[in-house]
Formats: structure tokens, sequence, C-alpha cells
């Protein structure tokens, strides 16, 4: 097997659900995943009205839009916090009682295969959207579709590049990193220059962006070899990502500060963080947060492993799912591909800042194809549009993806206080993971 994208089909049988009779222990008879067929058929005339979950910002107008032009398929649109506390633990609440669930919900890339353990989510291949496929870039559908089946339609991703302060940059003499060993360079000239300065910071709380640095390194953690998991956290990919951060931290060539907290947006502010490998969506972040450096900021590509082919990788990313129960599933799937495909919702969602569009094409004349006066007139988003080409399509996710990001947090944050280090985090979560997937009676081995 090379992954997920060689052979979907082999995912269900992975989660128990494809080929038996049962799902794991305990969780009762089914057949494979959104096969139970529940919803309506809509009468020509006749009114019908969805409820649609959702975090994202901006959604509020597209839904409006929507809603103006389709007066016979109304969505009504209910605000849920984002987060496996927040509206994913409401979403899992509804699907266990049997009702209260949404007809449709935001589902995040790796959070879809838990739900499909739990027999959550409605296969929308039955319902048109394989039509919809030449719409959507080739790496963010197959994050949707396992086995034969479609069990949501894609939103957006987060292409990944490099944020740097070009002023402080160009006053110390510094180019933009092409490769990490010219980050670490760069990293210990700017604490030569300024040293209350960093490049960036290893964000101990945040495994989510590390594991965006191993997809980019040529990791692939998580496959499925007939009916059996295969855990490979700890590959030589992933501690050589691992083991340069170790070195940086060591060196004190970078902070170790959380991001998105109040401290990292102050020294965004200042100058004592100026640069951050990120996410496209981050212009956002940078803009709404250190609006006093307005000019001052590019963007370059991601910095690159010496002797590799060009890569990127994804932070983040999202989808529009029909959850179990849905009651009129063909509009539900008519209004997602809608959603997330027609070019006016599209620059709705841009405005709000959901990130990176999972349609094809949809750079050009939207509302990311311009000048960006907070990066000093360049047109950042055709850096993005180079990474979305090169970010490695079978990278797959587990049905515990949020505890592997706690088990790795956890690590991280032990070594920061000098009690390990990034790589034993890194074995550590390998076991732990391993541990976790027999806890739910699934085949797993470690490679």
């Amino acid at each position: 097997m090379t992954g997920l994208a060689a052979d979907r089909r082999t995912f269900l049988k992975g989660l128990g659900v494809l080929g038996a009779a049962t799902l794991v222990p305990g969780c009762g008879a089914s057949t494979s995943p959104g096969s139970t067929d529940t919803g309506a058929q809509r009468t020509p005339g006749q009114k019908v009205q969805l409820v649609f979950w959702s975090w994202v910002p901006g959604v509020d107008k597209a839904v409006d839009l929507w809603n103006s032009q389709n007066p016979d398929v109304q969505v009504t649109l209910e605000k849920i916090p984002a987060g496996s506390n927040g509206g994913y633990a409401k979403m899992h609440a509804a699907l266990q009682a049997g009702k209260g669930a949404p007809d449709l919900a935001q589902v995040e890339y790796q959070n879809i295969p838990e739900f499909l353990l739990d027999d959550g989510l409605v296969d929308l291949s039955k319902y048109g959207v394989k039509d919809s496929q030449s719409k959507f870039v080739d790496w963010q559908w197959h994050q949707v579709a396992y086995g034969d089946g479609v069990y949501a339609v894609p939103q957006a991703s987060g292409p990944m590049g490099f944020f740097y302060r070009a002023d402080l940059f160009k006053q110390w003499g510094i180019n933009p990193p092409k490769t990490w060993a010219d980050y670490k360079s760069a990293a210990a000239t700017i604490r030569q220059k300024d040293p209350k300065a960093y490049i960036g910071t290893f964000p101990p709380g945040n495994s989510a962006w590390f594991t965006s640095l191993a997809w980019q390194a040529g990791a692939q953690w998580f496959s499925i070899d007939g009916d059996t998991w295969v855990v490979k956290i700890d590959t030589p990919e992933t501690e050589k990502v691992a083991s340069y951060w170790d070195g940086l931290v060591r060196d004190e060539l970078v902070a170790t500060e959380p991001d998105f907290a109040n401290a990292w947006y102050k020294h965004l502010q200042d100058g004592e963080i100026v640069g951050w490998v990120s996410a496209q969506w981050g212009d956002a972040i940078l803009s709404g947060n250190a609006p006093k450096t307005a000019g001052k900021w590019a963007v370059a590509p991601m910095p690159q492993w010496e002797g590799s082919q060009f890569a990127s990788a994804n932070w983040g990313g999202s989808s529009t799912a029909a959850l179990k129960g849905a009651k009129y599933p063909t509009e539900a799937a008519r209004f997602a591909v809608w959603l997330n495909t027609d070019p006016k919702s599209i620059d709705l969602l841009i405005q709000g800042g959901y990130g990176w569009p999972a349609a094809k094409d949809a750079l050009h004349g939207s509302a990311l194809d311009k000048p960006y006066p907070f990066f000093g007139g360049q047109k950042i988003n055709d850096v993005f549009a180079a990474a979305d080409k090169a970010i490695n399509k079978d990278w797959a996710w587990l049905p515990t993806t949020p505890a592997v990001y706690q088990h790795l947090n956890d690590g991280f944050q032990r070594a920061i206080t000098g009690k390990g280090t990034f790589v034993q985090a890194v074995k550590d979560a390998q076991d732990a993971t391993v541990a976790d997937l027999k806890a739910k009676g699934l085949k797993v081995r470690a490679d």
C-alpha cells in the first residue's frame, strides 16, 4: 500500500465496517458508513428547510446568498464553536442520541475518520456529488473520498509558506530562507542583530503545526494494509524534523512561546517575532493582530530540505458534510457543492477569511487575486497557489487524530521544560497511538 489514495476501500476495512457484519465491539450492527438512507425525496415545488452547523467566518453571508436564490430550499445556519470540545462534541452527542443532528455540518479533514467510525456521515456519492469531482483540487478531494464513497464536499485548506518581516530582513542583510539550513542561518543572524528578536517560535501546544512540517518532509504517518492500520509516526522523516527543531530550541535560535496567544501577538507587533512558517490564512492573523506592521511583511515559499523536490504542506482544512439522518440529502449535497464552488460564494468566504479554496483555479479573478498593501503590495497568493500544487495527496488521517495531537503536545511541553526531547515525544506518540487504536478494537501494527 502507498496510502489511502492507492485503495480507499481498505480504509473502511481498517475501520472494521466494510465487508463485516458489525462495527468495532460494542458499536452495533451496520453496513458501510453512510449507507443507511434515511432521507426523503423532495417533490417538485416542495419547500424544504436544511440546518447547517458551522464556525467558518463569512459563511453567514454565503448562506444568505443561497437563500435569496433558492426560495424552495432554505438553509438555517447555526454557529458552533470549533474544536473537539465544541461543535464536534455536540455533533457526536446528537448522532449517538439519534436526534438533534443538523442536516449539514462543518467537519475538518482530520476529523472525517472519527465520524466514519461512528457511522455518522451520509455517502454523498449516492446524491450526485461525484459529478462535481473535477471542480476540486485533487489532493483535497482525496481527503473526503473513501472507498467508493464521498463523505463530504471539500471546502478549504491551508497551503503553507513563510511570512517574514521584509523590512528587518533587508536591514539585517538576510535573504528569505530557501532551505531549512538557510532558516537556521537566518535565525542565528537575527539573534546576533537583535537579541530580543527571533525568526519564529516552536509552539509546544500546537502539534497540528508540527504535523504539517512532517508532511512536507515526506512523512506519511498512517496507512492501511488490508484491514490493519499501520502507524508510523516515528519515521526517519519525522525524526529529522523533530531533531532539527530540538537543535534550534537548544541553541536558543527560536522562541518557545505559544502561538495565537497575547504575548505572541505582541511580539509580532513589536518586531520580536519576525517570521512565521504558516498557512495562507495566516495573512488575516498577521494583519488583524499586528496592524502597526502594515506594509512591512512579505511571503516566500516554505523552506525546503536539501536535495528534495519542491514540496509544501497543508495546515488546516475543512469540508461540508451531511450527517446521518439528513432529511433531504440530495438538496444538502447540492447546497454543499454550490457553497464551495460558486464564485460569489467563494468570494464571500474569502472575505471572511476561511482559508484557501478547495475549488480548482479559484485564485484567478477572485478576491485572492490582488496585491496586498499589508504585504507591501505583493500578490502573496501566487506563492500559495504554487504551494497548493506541491502537497502530497497521499497523506491520511486516523479516527483518533485528536488524541495523536494531544500525545504530541504533551511530549513537546515536557521537552520544553527539560524533560525529554521532541524526538522522544514523537516516539512516545507512536506508542500511545498504537495503544489508542487497540483500545478501540481496531487491528493495528507499528512500522
